[in-house]
């Protein structure tokens, strides 16, 4: 017997299945695979594909053309659409929204109310929550994470064991990375030879990252990238530091 579901997509009841493996609705239009899980309030529509033993559950939502495989999972009520890809072990859950044509591989976790979009990647152990965005075709790796309300976009870079909170917005081709805190939006120096980034705890000049009171430390001999513009850049650094203190 044909069966229908209204999948609130503003399709209508269009062709479906229950899932043998979870019970969940399914479109006659994507494809899940048998060794996939789709609990029984999960829904996948549109033309997504769900493959290996990813398991899509609770009230989540996987759909448009966005693949999801490997080992990943999608559950709370999570959205994954458009061209999004998760796979290896990544986990999106809470109201987290991926979508456009963005990738979380790894082991990486969306959550809260994180939404990342465009061509952004999120991959290694990275975690976004709270508010966060990430979008554009920013990257963000190793045991990084962007939360509160921040922003991470264009094709700037967060790895490490970076942080990127509050209403701090990291944008252009800046690089956060190491144990650097930012809560406030870093202040980047442009023009020259090398991009100058200043958060919250570090200064990073070129593929240099240090503290404030390590680069004090560093001889011509060890950085003379930096001796030029030591005096400049330290001073702009303790006044922008300053402002996270208040």
């Amino acid at each position: 017997m044909d069966t229908t579901h209204d999948f609130k997509d503003g399709l209508g009841a269009v062709p479906a299945h229950r899932h043998a493996n979870g019970g969940g609705w399914v479109a006659d239009t994507a494809h899940v695979d048998n060794t996939a899980y789709v609990g029984d309030k999960a829904r996948v529509y549109g033309e997504a594909q769900i493959y290996d033993k990813a398991q899509i559950y609770d009230k989540a939502r996987v759909c448009g053309e966005a693949w999801v495989y490997d080992k990943a999972r999608v559950c709370g009520e999570a959205r994954v659409c458009d061209k999004a890809q998760i796979y290896d072990k990544a986990q999106i859950y809470g109201e987290a929204r991926v979508c456009d044509k963005a990738q979380i591989y790894d082991k990486a976790q969306i959550y809260g109310e994180a939404l990342v979009y465009d061509k952004a990647r999120v991959c290694g152990e990275a975690q976004i929550y709270g508010e966060a965005r990430v979008y554009g075709e920013a990257l963000v790796y190793d045991k990084a994470r962007v939360c509160g309300e921040a922003r991470v976009y264009d094709k700037a870079r967060v790895c490490g064991e970076a942080l990127v909170y509050d209403k701090a917005r990291v944008c252009g081709e800046a690089w956060v990375y190491d144990k650097a805190r930012a809560s406030l939006s870093p202040l980047y120096i442009a023009g020259g030879e090398y991009l100058v980034t200043i958060t919250d705890t570090h200064i990073q000049v070129g593929c240099h990252c240090h503290t404030a009171e390590e680069w004090r430390d560093l001889t011509p001999e060890r950085c003379p990238i930096l001796e030029s513009l030591r005096g400049l850049i330290l001073d702009m650094a303790r006044i922008h530091q300053a402002r996270v203190k208040r």
